[in-house]
């Protein structure tokens, strides 16, 4: 068994690694035949559209606040399944100067904007000599010092909304430059966070009255979890928090939103490399979105309405999901992309195994 995964996980670099293939069979975020079955028509279509007629702010990475990643995203998505070059060259420009713009900036940013400008690329198909370029600086991202953190020790490390943007920014490079051995530890991390410890629980948490068991404190607390005669199954303890210890009824906190737009995203891209990701720890991504809708009355708004078409659509729920949704801080338009008439692609035939941890360099 180990030696047909070793063989699969082999054959799914290369096709990966091979310049970083736009729309290939697999593809980062959604792939061509997706693409192709979705309408150029109706209010999602439109509000993609109009952002990506739209001209784009110029890339600065180190800023969390400009949504300069949307706007590439959103042209990236309009070229691909229109074929129309003006998109494409405006990414590829956009792209390259993305580069170095994160330098001075926090990992909180970087994680945010990252993940988007990746997708994008892979959309349009850098030309070669830019692409190799983007590649050599992606490399760099996973390990470069911003303001004492890196993309890697941060989603090591903060099992929060800091944390959960990381790993999915982390993912998408990964998964661009064929890096099996950093997609795999993405997916450890990611699958302790939601709940495994046994998998990963080197995370470094906050006050703990909103966990489960405080002396094994998770992401995403586990199934029947009670507290004070509450149901507290799902809640994202180290973003809770944030609206202060532990009270019934709870607080609104829209920090448990923003870190499920990390999370979401995160076993999206780790859901089309094989990871199971979706039905880990008992569903916590499901468990998590229900706790918000029914026991703490917050459904998704704002720019975290783009995250429960790819709930609804993953685990074929109905929880409420506006159309036209707005784009979040990492990634957008799955009202779009995961909505009504996306055909479901076979994720790539990679075996849920964890290899040994691989610890980060000092």
């Amino acid at each position: 068994m180990m030696k047909s995964g070793i063989v699969i996980l082999a054959a799914l670099a290369c096709s990966v690694s091979d310049a970083a293939h736009a729309q290939s069979a697999n593809g980062i975020w959604v792939n061509a035949h997706e693409l192709a079955t979705l309408p150029m028509s109706g209010p999602a279509w439109t509000a993609l559209k109009t952002r990506a007629d739209a001209a784009a702010p110029i890339p600065n990475l180190a800023d969390q606040s400009q949504h300069d990643n949307i706007y590439v995203l959103a042209k990236a998505l309009v070229y691909a399944r229109t074929g129309d070059v003006h998109y494409r060259a405006a990414v590829i420009d956009l792209c390259m100067r993305a580069i170095n713009t994160e330098l001075g900036g926090r990992t909180l940013a970087l994680g945010r904007k990252l993940a988007a400008y990746v997708i994008a690329a892979e959309l349009v198909v850098l030309p070669p000599d830019q692409n190799a370029i983007f590649r050599t600086w992606l490399r760099r991202t996973l390990s470069e010092p911003l303001d004492g953190e890196t993309l890697q020790s941060t989603h090591e490390r903060r099992p929060n909304n800091w944390g959960t943007h990381a790993g999915a920014s982390r993912a998408a490079v990964a998964a661009y430059l064929g890096d099996m051995g950093e997609l795999h530890r993405t997916a450890q991390v990611f699958k302790g966070w939601l709940g495994d410890r046994a998998a990963y629980s080197k995370f470094s948490y906050g006050e703990l009255s909103w966990q489960c068991d405080a002396f094994q404190p998770v992401g995403v607390n586990p199934p029947g979890c009670m507290k004070g005669g509450h149901l507290i199954d799902g809640v994202l303890p180290d973003d809770q928090r944030r609206s202060g210890t532990f009270v019934w009824p709870p607080f609104q906190e829209n920090y448990v939103w923003e870190a499920l737009q990390g999370a979401v995203a995160q076993a999206e891209i780790l859901n089309r490399f094989g990871f199971d990701t979706y039905n880990w720890s008992s569903r916590a991504l499901l468990r998590a979105v229900a706790w918000l809708h029914v026991e703490d009355g917050f459904p998704a708004t704002g720019d975290d309405s783009w995250e429960p078409h790819i709930v609804n659509f993953q685990y074929a729920t109905t929880f409420f999901a506006p159309v036209p949704s707005q784009p979040g801080k990492n990634v957008g338009f799955s009202d779009w992309t995961h909505g009504p008439g996306r055909v479901r692609a076979a994720p790539a035939p990679v075996p849920d195994l964890m290899p040994p941890p691989v610890p980060l360099p000092h």
